[in-house]
C-alpha cells in the first residue's frame, strides 16, 4: 500500500487539506463504512472509469456513475467497494473549500457522489483524467492535479462571515456555540445560516454535531482499550446516551462496534450490517 498527499501552494491551500494519491494491490470485492467529515472531496478513479454507488440501508443495492466524482459534505456513513480502491487520486477540502472550484451550492452536493462532468464541462473533467493518467510517478500525479485544480480556481473564496464561524466552531465543535457565534458576526441568523449552507453544505449545527463526531473517534481511534465515558465527557457530550445516539446516528454502529471493526483510517471501518451490539 502506498498513500501519499500533501497541502498544494497558495492561494489553494487556504481552501484544500490535501492533495493525495492511493495505490494498493488489487483487493477482494469487499465494503467498509466511510465516516463522515463535515467536508467535501473530489475523487478520481484511476483504475477504471467508474464509481459504484451503494444503498446504506441496502448495501446489495449498487449504481454505477463517473469515475470522477465530488463527494460533498455528507450526514451520515457512506459504503464503498474496496475493490475500487486500488488506483485513486482525490481532493480533501477543507470546510467550504470547494466554493472557488465549483458552481453549485455545496448543499445541492450533500449527501451525494456528483459526477465531475456535471459540475465542470465534460471536456475539462475528461482532460484532468488524461492528465493524472499520464503521470509515471506519484509526485507527477499530485502535480498535475494541483496544475488542473490552480486552473480552475476562481475567487472570491468563503466568505468572511462562515469563514470566522469555522474557526470558532473547530476551536469548539460544540452546537451550543452556534447561538453565540451568531450574535458576533453581523448578519441575521437566518442569512447566516443561508450562507454557511450554501457555503460549507450543512446548517452550522449540523457541522459542529460532525466535527465533535471526528473529534470522538480522533480520541478513540489509536487506543487499545477505550474510556467511552471519558470520551463523551471530552467532547462535550451531555451524557453517555446522548454520545451513543450521536454517534449511532453518523456511523450507523455504536462505539464499541466501531472499535472493533477499525482499519488503520480513522474514518474507514470494516462493514457490517448489523449494528446490534451495544457499547
Amino acid at each position: 500500500m502506498q498513500f501519499c498527499h500533501r497541502v498544494p501552494a497558495s492561494p489553494l491551500d487556504s481552501f484544500i487539506e490535501s492533495i493525495w494519491v492511493y495505490q494498493n494491490d488489487p483487493r477482494p470485492h469487499t465494503l467498509e463504512r466511510v465516516m463522515p467529515t463535515g467536508t467535501a472531496q473530489l475523487i478520481v478513479n484511476l483504475k477504471e472509469d467508474q464509481t459504484r454507488l451503494y444503498d446504506p440501508e441496502s448495501p446489495h443495492r449498487c449504481v454505477s456513475t463517473s469515475g470522477s466524482v465530488l463527494s460533498g459534505v455528507h450526514t451520515r456513513f457512506q459504503v464503498i467497494d474496496t475493490s475500487e480502491q486500488e488506483y485513486v487520486a482525490g481532493v480533501a477540502f477543507k470546510p467550504g473549500g470547494t466554493v472557488p472550484f465549483f458552481r453549485v451550492p455545496a448543499h445541492e452536493a450533500s449527501d451525494a457522489d456528483v459526477p465531475l462532468e456535471s459540475l465542470w464541462d465534460s471536456r475539462r473533467a475528461a482532460i484532468l483524467r488524461e492528465r493524472l493518467l499520464e503521470c509515471r510517478t506519484i509526485e507527477a500525479t499530485l502535480d498535475a492535479f494541483e496544475a488542473v485544480l490552480q486552473e480552475m480556481w476562481r475567487p472570491p473564496g468563503t466568505h468572511p462571515a462562515v469563514a470566522y464561524a469555522l474557526a470558532a466552531f473547530d476551536r469548539t465543535p460544540s452546537t451550543i456555540n452556534v447561538a453565540r457565534v451568531t450574535d458576533t458576526i453581523g448578519l441575521s441568523a437566518k442569512r447566516f445560516i443561508e450562507r454557511f449552507k450554501r457555503e460549507v453544505g450543512v446548517t452550522p449545527k449540523r457541522y459542529c454535531r460532525i466535527r465533535r463526531f471526528q473529534r470522538a473517534l480522533a480520541l478513540s481511534h489509536h487506543d487499545r482499550r477505550v474510556d467511552w465515558t471519558r470520551v463523551a465527557m471530552d467532547c462535550g457530550y451531555f451524557d453517555q446516551a446522548h454520545f451513543i445516539h450521536d454517534f449511532r446516528s453518523f456511523a450507523g454502529i455504536t462505539p464499541t462496534v466501531y472499535h472493533s471493526v477499525r482499519t488503520s483510517f480513522q474514518n474507514h471501518v470494516k462493514f457490517l450490517q448489523s449494528a446490534t451490539d451495544g457499547i
